[in-house]
């Protein structure tokens, strides 16, 4: 198992940063590779036409790697999570009277592509609320998987609910939305990197990822696989990049309509990004020489004995089955105000999120039983100080 990695970072000794699904520190490395990105604009002149396109290159064989997805041509470079879905939006067909599938209070990049494809085609969002328990995540996924018709064009979610961290059952769900011949999207910003993730196994039409999570890696870019089902589809710029013999500078102007094979046709402008795109090449090395399973065992090892604590509190958290390691959500017991809570988390330097009515933790390797113990400790005072219900 990993030992804690937080020497590979420059996180200060006074702060408690259990926050990765708000955004991940930068390693070392990392912060190097795009000082170097940097001082490569010193001079241009070293900077060659095919250095336009090498790094992108080893980062979509990086990224396959990552989702055990067989072809690395079928990883598009993008901004954004926003980005990426957009572009799956305008590519997929819903017809009036048919429905869009989509979590309750899952995150807005996965939302308003659908909300506006919806309004322009006369179908419907579906939204599936959860119930009204702590413990969710199994009955979520039934009703999830419920409301997949033969009225389903997309399904459209994540492998954990980004607020809480509630694992829905991908496997179920693809399998019905295969069944109904539905394209499934995947947001895996707050999953990929953190859990394995397969693409061979699910067989999506979409996953799309933003870098500044779990990637460990810079803001304003991410990473997308496309499947069979977006061959043929239309970017939402008309890159020259996206060109067959675009490497070819000398000439660019002999215009081509046709796109590059794969899924470079839906790349970014301006995607071989000489600061980022080494940076997120960086990230993605370390986290394939650490391994995923072994950055997820760390996670769950790290907090086993936590979560049964906060439970013994009266804190409300998932059941483990149905709980990322990396992700969860804490609801608070009766009598503690959860503006009281974020003070007192905030006062001893611990990071933290609320999202929605959940506190959210989110640790990574770079956390250690030190971190933990701090936010135990307030987790206690919280309930010993609770105004009386």
């Amino acid at each position: 198992m990993l030992s804690c990695q937080k020497h590979l970072f420059s996180l200060p000794e006074s702060v408690h940063y259990l926050n990765c699904a708000y955004m991940s520190p930068v390693l070392k490395r990392v912060e190097e590779a795009g000082i170097e990105g940097i001082r490569r604009k010193r001079d241009p002149s070293a900077i060659t036409p095919a250095d336009f396109f090498e790094d992108a290159h080893r980062v979509r064989r990086l990224f396959a790697r990552l989702i055990n997805a067989a072809d690395p041509h079928r990883i598009a470079i993008i901004p954004s999570v926003s980005y990426g879905v957009a572009t799956v939006a305008k590519n997929t067909r819903v017809g009036r009277r048919q429905n869009i599938v989509v979590a309750h209070q899952q995150f807005p990049s996965n939302v308003y592509a659908w909300r506006r494809l919806a309004a322009e085609t006369g179908s419907t969002v579906r939204t599936v609320e959860p119930p009204d328990a702590a413990t969710r995540g199994e009955e979520w996924t039934g009703r999830l998987i419920a409301a997949i018709t033969r009225s389903t064009r997309v399904v459209a979610l994540g492998p954990v609910h980004w607020a809480d961290g509630t694992r829905f059952d991908l496997d179920q769900i693809a399998a019905r939305t295969k069944e109904v011949g539905a394209a499934l999207v995947i947001d895996g910003t707050q999953s990929i990197g953190a859990t394995p993730f397969d693409v061979q196994r699910l067989e999506p039409d979409a996953v799309i990822c933003a870098a500044y999570k779990w990637l460990l890696g810079p803001y304003s870019i991410g990473l997308a696989y496309l499947g069979e089902r977006y061959d043929r589809g239309t970017p939402l710029e008309e890159t020259w990049m996206s060109r067959p013999g675009s490497d070819d500078f000398g000439g660019l102007v002999r215009y081509r309509d046709k796109y590059r094979s794969g899924a470079s046709r839906y790349d970014m402008g301006e995607s071989s990004n000489f600061i980022l795109m080494p940076m997120l090449l960086a990230a993605l090395e370390q986290i394939l020489g650490w391994g995923v399973e072994e950055i997820e065992a760390y996670c769950r090892a790290l907090t086993a004995d936590f979560r049964e604590e906060a439970r013994r509190l009266g804190y409300g958290i998932e059941d483990d089955a149905w709980q990322a390691p990396h992700l969860f959500g804490l609801r608070v017991p009766p009598g503690v105000r959860r503006a009281d809570l974020q003070a007192m988390l905030a006062l001893r330097g611990i990071s933290v999120s609320v999202r929605g009515d959940a506190v959210r933790v989110s640790p990574h390797v770079y956390n250690d039983a030190v971190d933990i113990a701090a936010l135990l400790e307030v987790l206690r005072e919280a309930v010993a100080t609770a105004s009386p219900v």
